[in-house]
């Protein structure tokens, strides 16, 4: 069949009272971020995702809508996201969920914002084998324990574990074929390749993930919580400025005007303070460097103060899910005298990135163009960090 992309629809609109809490349990905290914060960056990370729906509780519904406007921005996705208020029961908020999925979407999947730990792998996995067979598709592990079928107090028999496997999501169908079985719904089933299976439909199964269990209890909870650690790295960048010849043009270092000082020549404004430490920050996070994201052949960053690169830096780092620690930076030259700035600068270059940021100075004994006082050198120093899941095998 032609592959023309992908719904998912997240499930989330459980009272979370296992849990034991007083929010739903989408709502619920996971390494800092809610459960469904972290299924809806998982989800449009999807590849060929054309549609998110999101089935929540009417009483949190502005507060679900703005957890995931604000995981979209963060990401810079485009991906077109729809919420929709849950039912009673899961199959109900499932059945309101497929009935705004895009008609041109050739595979829903539906996915419990409870295994919010399954990776965008799996999602992936889950879409391809249900397009490459025109079938349901669900994710199962095997059985490891041995299993007993009990009638009462009495252990009847030994059930062979080779025939039976561990349900998980995200579960993938044919479009129209789950629309069908949706339609046609009369008893309630505890997943939807039940459902799908009870209108004819044929479902089969790929192999899933540890980490995608269901979090029910405080003990899932922290089981996820435990999963979670952090991961640093440090990144290295440098920039360098002439002096400009033009007496009218102010210096710039680290977003701020340095008073009585000739400016430096650039593309921008030569402030190569933010210069240095945004090629640090990208550097740290391997995203590039300033060349490849703010070069000089895009017009929109002429002339453009150091808070623009800055500002936009951290969001590309906070897209891909760091934060940043600390940065130092170190300015060369013999002018300007960086003592009487210092604690200016610091304080406008920690305002814009959400972190502590140190600067120094040094000079060159005079040698070289920096001895000369043609110009001002930067190198700069970025600690970053992020929460990653250890993957079980």
């Amino acid at each position: 069949m032609s592959n023309r992309g992908i719904a998912i629809i997240l499930v989330a609109a459980g009272r979370g009272e296992r849990l034991g809490s007083n929010v739903p349990k989408a709502l619920a905290v996971l390494a800092g971020e809610t459960l469904l914060a972290h299924a809806v960056r998982t989800a449009l990370l999807a590849r060929g995702l054309k549609q998110l729906v999101v089935a929540g509780p009417e009483t949190h519904i502005d507060e679900f809508a703005e957890i995931v406007r604000s995981v979209s921005e963060s990401l810079g996705s485009l991906v077109p996201i729809r919420l929709v208020i849950g039912g009673a029961a899961r199959q109900a908020s499932i059945a309101n969920a497929v009935k705004v999925c895009d008609e041109d979407v050739s595979t829903i999947l539906v996915h419990d914002v409870a295994r919010t730990l399954a990776t965008t792998m799996l999602i992936d996995r889950v879409a391809d084998a249900s397009q490459e067979t025109d079938a349901g598709v669900i994710p199962v592990l095997p059985v490891v324990d041995t299993m007993k079928r009990i009638d009462g107090d009495v252990v009847a028999a030994t059930v062979d574990r080779s025939q039976l496997g561990i349900a998980q999501t995200p579960q993938g169908f044919p479009a129209e074929a789950l629309r069908v079985a949706y339609r046609n719904a009369i008893d309630e089933y505890t997943d939807d390749a039940a459902l799908f299976q009870s209108v004819g439909g044929t479902v089969t199964h790929i192999l899933g993930e540890p980490n995608a269990f269901k979090i029910t209890t405080p003990a899932d909870l922290a089981r996820a919580e435990s999963l979670f650690e952090h991961e640093y790295r440090t990144g290295i960048g440098s920039d360098t400025h002439r002096f400009s010849e033009d007496p009218l043009k102010l210096l710039y270092l680290g977003t701020i005007v340095w008073e009585g000082e000739p400016g430096l020549e650039g593309h921008s404004d030569g402030d190569a303070l933010s210069h240095a430490i945004v090629d640090a920050l990208l550097a740290a996070a391997g995203l590039g460097d300033i060349g490849s994201n703010f070069g000089v052949d895009r017009p929109e960053f002429e002339n453009a103060n150091g808070a623009v690169f800055l500002s936009e830096t951290k969001r590309m780092l906070e897209s891909a899910g760091w934060t940043i620690d600390n940065v130092s930076a170190q300015i060369i030259g013999n002018r300007p005298k960086v003592a009487p700035n210092r604690s200016l600068v610091q304080l406008a270059l920690n305002d814009v990135l959400g972190a502590p940021v140190s600067v120094g100075a040094t000079t060159t004994d005079g040698l070289g163009f920096l001895g000369q006082s043609e110009g001002v050198a930067v190198v700069a120093t970025a600690l970053i960090s992020r929460l990653k899941v250890r993957l079980n095998s």
